[in-house]
């Protein structure tokens, strides 16, 4: 998969396994989390970067939050200076401007991993000159990105994980060990100390507390609704697969031809998973724009989303070989805001 095609999110990660191990570590350790409010999904990867050092592994697994967060932090710099080359041009430079625009900066100022953190950022987050980034990561060979496996999530998007029974009976076998240890520590100190006579108090009868009455506003139990399928939805998709509920993004097909780019069929963006199979999902998409289709995505903030979304009544279909990343799952009461 080349830096033409492959998803916003699995840019920023091989941009982050491309760079220099040693530079990027320069700038993990000079972070300090003792008092700053960095949410726990961005803080605790980095932090074990911090110790285990293995920036390959860091890539490939960590978190998208922290991979996007460590890539601003390494390209903040050289794109100011990308910016102030392009001047009046870098809202939406075209792909000549922005190709001067580096290659003036390039080995004088800027080295080839600080090109490839601006670009690769740029595209993370979708930047108006994203396919200009993609065509000079794609053209130039010193800039090429590499392959990587990611490790994050394989084992619980389209099927549930599997736990070996051999390390399911070795897991019980420690747990009985542990068990039976200390069962015997405490007989070892009860037969040390003797054993303790209990001395009964006489206590004082204290009458027994009155139990508030039910308040009016008390909680009431949320039962999350069932998603109902069409016949033929119901033949492919499981409305209790595991990932349903979840939102996810994934290259979500588009309703319709776009005029402006006709040959483009689908684009990646987050959607909420209503069933899954092994054939794929079925899922509604989540966009940026509001629509008479579209309803506010309440959750949208506590999901990582950078902006107020809309979720699409449409359902689409993504087939089982399409890269899935989870983004979290929905609550019961959001679930049903949906329906």
């Amino acid at each position: 998969m080349t830096a033409l095609t492959a998803s916003p999110h699995d840019v920023m990660r091989r941009t982050i396994a491309k760079l220099d191990p040693d530079a990027v570590m320069a700038v993990v350790d000079s972070l300090q989390f003792q008092g700053a409010k960095v949410s726990a999904v961005v803080a605790l990867p980095l932090r074990n970067l911090q110790k285990k050092r293995d920036v390959g592994a860091f890539a490939a697994g960590a978190p998208i939050d922290a991979v996007s967060g460590l890539l601003e932090l390494l390209a903040m710099e050289p794109l100011d200076k990308v910016i102030e080359a392009l001047g009046e041009h870098s809202e939406t430079p075209t792909y000549e401007q922005l190709s001067e625009a580096v290659a003036s900066l390039r080995g004088a100022e800027l080295n080839d991993d600080q090109v490839v953190a601006v670009l690769g950022f740029a595209i993370g987050n979708e930047f108006p000159a994203a396919p200009h980034c993609r065509r000079l990561l794609g053209e130039d060979e010193a800039l090429a990105l590499p392959e990587i496996e990611i490790t994050i999530g394989q084992a619980s998007l389209l099927s549930p994980k599997v736990v070996d029974e051999s390390v399911r009976e070795q897991r019980r076998l420690r747990r009985e060990q542990e068990k039976a240890r200390k069962q015997a520590q405490a007989a070892k100190a009860k037969a040390a100390h003797g054993p303790k006579v209990k001395v009964e108090k006489k206590r004082p009868v204290v009458p027994a507390p009155v139990p508030p009455a039910p308040s009016p506003s008390a909680h009431l139990e949320v039962t999350r609704r069932s998603a109902s399928l069409t016949p033929a939805e119901a033949a492919l998709y499981d409305v209790a697969h595991p990932l349903a509920g979840s939102v996810v993004t994934t290259e979500v097909p588009f309703d319709a031809v776009d005029p402006a780019a006709p040959e483009q069929q689908s684009k990646v963006r987050p959607a909420v998973v209503i069933a899954a199979s092994e054939q794929g999902l079925l899922v509604r998409g989540i966009y940026s724009n509001p629509s008479p289709t579209r309803r506010v995505f309440s959750p949208w903030r506590r999901l990582g989303l950078d902006h107020v979304s809309y979720v699409d009544d449409a359902r689409n279909t993504v087939s089982g070989d399409t890269e899935v990343i989870r983004l979290g799952v929905l609550s019961d009461e959001e679930w049903n805001s949906l329906f």
